[in-house]
């Protein structure tokens, strides 16, 4: 590359990356569109719409009842928001909780009233039709009233199905007989429903009928009947637009709930955490970026310098992405972005280091950079697509926060091979092509230590076993009988739920007075930390979320705020409320970690050859894991929405160090010659990595530290775990995971071995 087009490149980056920045703080426009305070930013941050349902009728629903019908309205709002609560109030009453959405009038109209969906036939057994057609509207379609009561019409046996009989409904598009594109609307059903479906469309067919599904006193769709519907599912076609078979799919699933729900109340409340854990974060990652910047310069010289640039644009676009894709940003979102700033080092440090190594050799830097990019290619593609397969089973298979985590990891993880691939190699060519061809500017690898890494790997297993049985027996025989605890983690108000206090004041007290006036007196009256704040907006009123409260507890509290801030005794409601992460949230979350291991054990078999690999790297995640709960039981750290999150990123970070190792192995494997000890290789290619593993460690490790000093109380709860988990992580890829798949391969031979 010339000397004009290196220096263009240069500044060209350069020029991108900073006009990048001024886009993500001005936006484009008047309106400033697309820049970061456009972002949509969670429940936590940003405040939102509530809104509370109360069942109809004159019998409790059950507990299945409710729980299904929370599942239902979980995957509703999400189309809102990833971030989106459900959660049930006292024994009758669901509380939706939507981020980012300030207009609860247009919120309850799309959503509707949650009730009973109806499939009716046409006829009544008279033969006098259960609905006609009144007129027509303004684009030409059939406006329908009902001829009898639905209680007539259920007496009658002439009411097909209900809503609950319908598994699921999703707009989408087939090609029909003329080989054209058609909207229609697909429709599901449970066993028992396919079972009557089939039924009533056999006769409906040979009537040349209609079925009519009618919700909330409307007539959703009536569709002719063209065929017997014989296999569990249907379609329901002459929809005009995408948007009005969403609208119907969306109806009848909202339609399918368990339990017939009106709305009780609607309000606007404001963020739990407020603008100062927005103002905190940003610092920590502004520090934390100044401080490995700074580390990156002094270790690496030139090559630190490059991967400056690329960092800063990685940022830059990574705000811009987010915005674009719509993503909600929520504090441990924040946290991930600011994360992952530390953990896009690691791409660089592992060409870096190769680069480093063929510079010993005596190449020139320009056939170093080759070299180097060639030799670190496979490893960095197969760490971040095994940590991407991971991202995309829990995007596919997660809900809720999951789904939000997934979708950041995701975008941060294709950023990040951007511009260490291509953003970094284009300033390091452009960097000789200026004539830096020193090699004292890059910094020469040193011969590498050999040590002994295998020769105790028994005292590194024994130490890490006992540190899990340790974490086990705290788990469920310490913490499960200490009076104060009862119960094995720390599981806060988004696992165990709790109790909910609206208190109205007769002022309008600011999240920051309340956190500094009260909250602390109120952790004293529970006798807990987890005290989460929200203001109600337009009103003084204040909702208090804890652990759940005996009738003395709550009872301490309506006394405090009386006495203390002349709240009326009477006007106070405590309501017990339920898990905002329910049950079948917390099984789906399981399982799709349960498959995103064993996607990642396929891969790594696939790319390795060597199943013992993919065994190997999957201990030594599992090892991650127990030993990050293990200090969550000891320490008695706070179980909330972040400790997935938290757990995620240690086994997303803790897979990229182990595959840089692997990756190292299956190298040495193919050059060593017959008579190499496969100790010796195993022991080289560990000692040959652990710079890279020390420094990417260190780096991620910085920010992480940056985050819990200057975090609020929630992120300092994330940034604690994962401290543990950085140091975890890096020791069980050095000590473990090589030493793992060396007694693998001894004792699990291969015919090729």
């Amino acid at each position: 590359m010339s000397k004009g087009k290196s220096i263009f490149t240069i500044a060209l980056i350069v020029i991108c990356t900073v006009v990048f920045g001024i886009m993500d703080v001005t936006g484009f426009g008047k309106n400033g569109a697309g820049s970061a305070k456009e972002i949509n930013l969670g429940l936590d941050l940003a405040g939102g719409v509530s809104i509370t349902y109360q069942a109809v009728g004159e019998e409790t629903p059950s507990d299945q009842d409710m729980e299904d019908t929370i599942n239902k309205l979980t995957q509703r709002v999400e189309g809102y928001s990833t971030e989106a609560q459900v959660y049930k109030e006292g024994s009758d009453r669901i509380t939706i909780e939507i981020p980012g959405v300030y207009d609860a009038n247009s919120i309850l109209q799309e959503l509707g009233r949650p009730g009973t969906l109806y499939f009716l036939r046409q006829y009544a057994s008279d033969g006098t039709p259960n609905y006609s057609v009144i007129g027509y509207d303004e684009n030409g379609n059939p406006l329908y009233e009902l001829n009898h009561t639905l209680d007539e019409i259920q007496a009658d046996g002439k009411v097909v199905l209900v809503g609950t009989d319908v598994k699921d409904a999703q707009a989408g598009a087939i090609n029909n007989n003329m080989g054209n594109s058609e909207i229609v609307v697909h429709l599901t059903f449970t066993d028992e429903g396919s079972a009557k479906f089939r039924e009533a469309t056999r006769e409906a067919y040979a009537k040349s009928e209609t079925i009519a599904i009618y919700y909330d006193g409307n007539f959703v769709s009536v569709p002719r009947v063209n065929s017997e519907i014989t296999e569990g599912s249907a379609q329901i076609t002459g929809m005009k637009d995408f948007e009005t078979a969403e609208k119907i799919a969306s109806t009848i699933r909202i339609g399918g709930l368990s339990v017939e729900l009106e709305e009780l109340r609607s309000n606007v409340v404001g963020a739990q955490l407020g603008q100062e854990a927005i103002k905190t974060s940003l610092i920590a990652g502004l520090v934390g970026f100044i401080v490995v910047v700074i580390f990156m310069l002094v270790i690496y010289y030139v090559l630190g310098l490059t991967s400056a640039i690329a960092l800063a644009l990685y940022g830059v676009l990574e705000i811009m992405l987010i915005n674009g894709f719509g993503i909600t940003l929520t504090l441990p979102g924040i946290a991930g972005i600011i994360l992952s700033i530390g953990m896009a080092v690691d791409a660089n440090v592992i060409i870096f280091a190769r680069l480093r190594e063929e510079l010993r050799t005596g190449k020139t830097v320009e056939s170093s950079i080759k070299v180097a990019y060639s030799k670190a290619l496979s490893a960095i593609l197969d760490g971040n697509i095994t940590t991407l397969i991971a991202a995309a089973v829990l995007w596919i298979m997660g809900s809720g926060s999951i789904k939000g985590f997934a979708q950041t990891l995701a975008l941060g993880i294709c950023l990040s091979m951007f511009t260490a691939v291509v953003i970094t190699k284009l300033l390091l060519r452009s960097m000789v092509g200026m004539g830096i061809t020193n090699p004292k500017f890059y910094g020469v690898a040193k011969e590498p230590k050999k040590i002994d890494f295998l020769g105790k790997r028994r005292i590194y297993f024994a130490v890490s076993s006992a540190i899990i049985i340790l974490g086990l027996v705290m788990m469920f025989f310490v913490n499960s009988n200490i009076g104060d605890r009862g119960h094995s983690l720390n599981f806060s108000l988004e696992f165990l739920g709790g109790t909910q206090t609206n208190v109205p004041f007769d002022k309008d007290y600011s999240l920051e007075e309340l956190n500094d006036l009260m909250v602390s007196d109120i952790e004293a009256i529970v006798g807990d930390s987890n005290v989460s704040t929200t203001k109600i907006q337009g009103s003084n009123e204040v909702i208090f979320k804890t652990k759940t409260l005996n009738a003395q507890q709550r009872e301490a509290m309506s006394e405090y705020f009386e006495a203390n801030y002349g709240v009326n005794k009477e006007l106070i409601k405590a309501e017990s409320i339920s898990s905002t992460i329910s049950k079948e949230a917390q099984r789906e979350t399981i399982i799709a970690v349960v498959v995103a291991c064993v996607c990642m054990l396929i891969y790594i078999w696939f790319r390795f050859k060597d199943i013992r690999f993919g065994a190997s790297s999957v201990l030594a995640l599992t090892h991650d894991v127990l030993v990050t709960l293990a200090f969550y039981a000891f320490a008695y750290v706070s179980v909330g929405s972040t400790f997935v999150a938290c757990m995620l990123t240690i086994v997303g970070y803790s897979i990229n160090a182990t595959i840089v190792i692997f990756d190292r192995i299956r190298e040495n494997l193919k050059e060593a010659g017959p008579k190499t000890e496969l100790k010796d290789i195993v022991n080289d290619s560990i000692s040959a990595t652990l710079s890279r593993s020390i420094f990417t460690s260190l780096t991620t490790f910085i920010m992480v530290v940056a985050l819990y000093i200057f975090g609020v109380s929630s992120v300092k709860e994330f940034a604690l775990p994962l401290m543990v988990g950085i140091i975890c992580g890096t020791y069980s890829s050095i000590f473990l995971a090589g030493a793992m798949w060396f007694v693998f391969r001894q004792k699990f031979v291969k015919k090729e071995d």
